[in-house]
């Protein structure tokens, strides 16, 4: 159930339009949604008269920092707003004000902004997209709670959308039900330059993972594959990149100390992309254990460096898997089938690297920026005429 958009692109429906990406973090925050909506908004600078962001004051790892309300990054406007309660539902109480000549709004993510907007829209008279970011089912935590409200609130919400854009093929068999003909899906756009080739040249035994500590990402699993790893071959070696979330540095440093894992698996926060580019050069093999993912992008950047991924059977790796060649799904959850995954992986790695790395890199090519901005701008203009 998909909306039909026209392949013409009437730019000029476009030009003389401001457009609003509401967005609850958003740079200098680290994550998959920031980057997503960077880019996007980056990318449209030279399609719409006006770009701006509306975001929270607050990075939610560190909530006693109070960013600038205005600035300007990379040519884009970001207003920063005061929020209260929690980091999966704050609430933005100068939102409508923010808002002020907008003439399409496009919401990231189901939250609070996508509830309020949706229930607001009819009287303020503007385009309303919003792209689901995998929904709030990242976690098994409460479960039966969001099932509800998923049911009641959610699908009240979508009524109140133009569109509504699912970015992976699991995101649009949950919302088209609800979506009464508004669900498309356009899967999300990656910077495939960033580290593009960037894996060891040479074979090695060295895994790395990309992404928020957080507990759906289930590094501990990540940790428990690395120590079986280790007692076969001392030479397996897991790097960690990334910002804690609700998991902290210290606490996935004292899971590595509990396994005596400090000569095999090194945690890095924060690093700039030069940095994790650098890490990304002495590895071989993407991993990830997450149990659930709105859409895979670390999983797509890892492959246009050239890694080979072994990622565990998430509804969004398996999807990618039954499209592409390349990607290695088993069950994270069972740490002896993981590690002994991995190690056939290398076993049939030492055949032919280069080809497995060409395969990767011209998978990750699918995602570029540019088709994905096309696709979102006739979203738009068919939401407009």
């Amino acid at each position: 159930m998909t909306c039909e958009i026209s392949d013409e692109i009437p730019q000029e429906i476009l030009a003389s339009r401001e457009i609003v990406h509401v967005v609850r973090q958003y740079a200098p925050g680290i994550g998959g949604l920031e980057e997503f909506v960077a880019k996007l908004a980056e990318h449209q600078r030279s399609t719409f008269r006006k770009v701006r962001v509306v975001t929270c004051d607050r990075i939610f790892a560190r909530p006693e920092e109070r960013l600038p309300a205005r600035e300007t990054i990379n040519g884009v406007e970001v207003v920063r707003l005061p929020y209260v309660g929690s980091r999966r539902y704050p609430i933005v109480p100068g939102l409508w004000r923010a808002l002020a000549g907008a003439d399409i709004v496009h919401v990231h993510a189901i939250d609070f902004a996508f509830d309020a907007l949706a229930l607001t829209r009819v009287r303020r008279r503007r385009v309303v997209i919003a792209t689901t970011h995998g929904g709030f089912f990242h976690t098994a935590r409460f479960a039966t709670l969001k099932k509800i409200w998923f049911a009641t609130l959610t699908r009240a919400s979508v009524r109140g959308y133009d569109a509504l854009v699912c970015c992976s093929a699991s995101d649009l068999a949950r919302f088209a039900p609800i979506a009464s003909g508004r669900a498309r899906l356009i899967v999300n756009g990656v910077d495939v330059d960033k580290f593009a080739g960037a894996s060891a040249p040479k074979l090695s035994r060295n895994m790395v993972t990309l992404g928020r500590f957080s507990s759906n990402k289930r590094l501990d699993r990540l940790i428990e594959v690395a120590a079986l790893l280790r007692k076969e071959d001392p030479a397996w070696h897991l790097d960690v990149c990334g910002v804690p979330a609700d998991m902290s540095a210290q606490a996935l440093n004292a899971l590595i100390a509990q396994r005596n894992l400090q000569d095999h698996v090194t945690l890095h926060v924060g690093l700039p992309h030069e940095g994790v580019r650098e890490v990304l050069s002495r590895n071989s093999f993407f991993v990830s254990a997450s149990e659930y993912e709105g859409f895979g992008l670390a999983l797509i950047e890892a492959m246009s460096a050239g890694l080979l991924p072994v990622v565990h059977a998430n509804a969004a790796y398996a999807a990618f898997a039954e499209a592409h060649p390349g990607i290695d799904i088993c069950d994270f959850s069972k740490p002896e089938e993981a590690a002994a995954r991995l190690a056939a992986s290398h076993r049939g790695a030492t055949k032919d690297l280069d080809a497995l790395r060409r395969q990767a890199v011209e998978t990750a090519q699918i995602y570029s920026w540019e088709r994905v901005k096309r696709e979102y701008d006739r979203v738009y203009a068919a939401a407009l005429a």
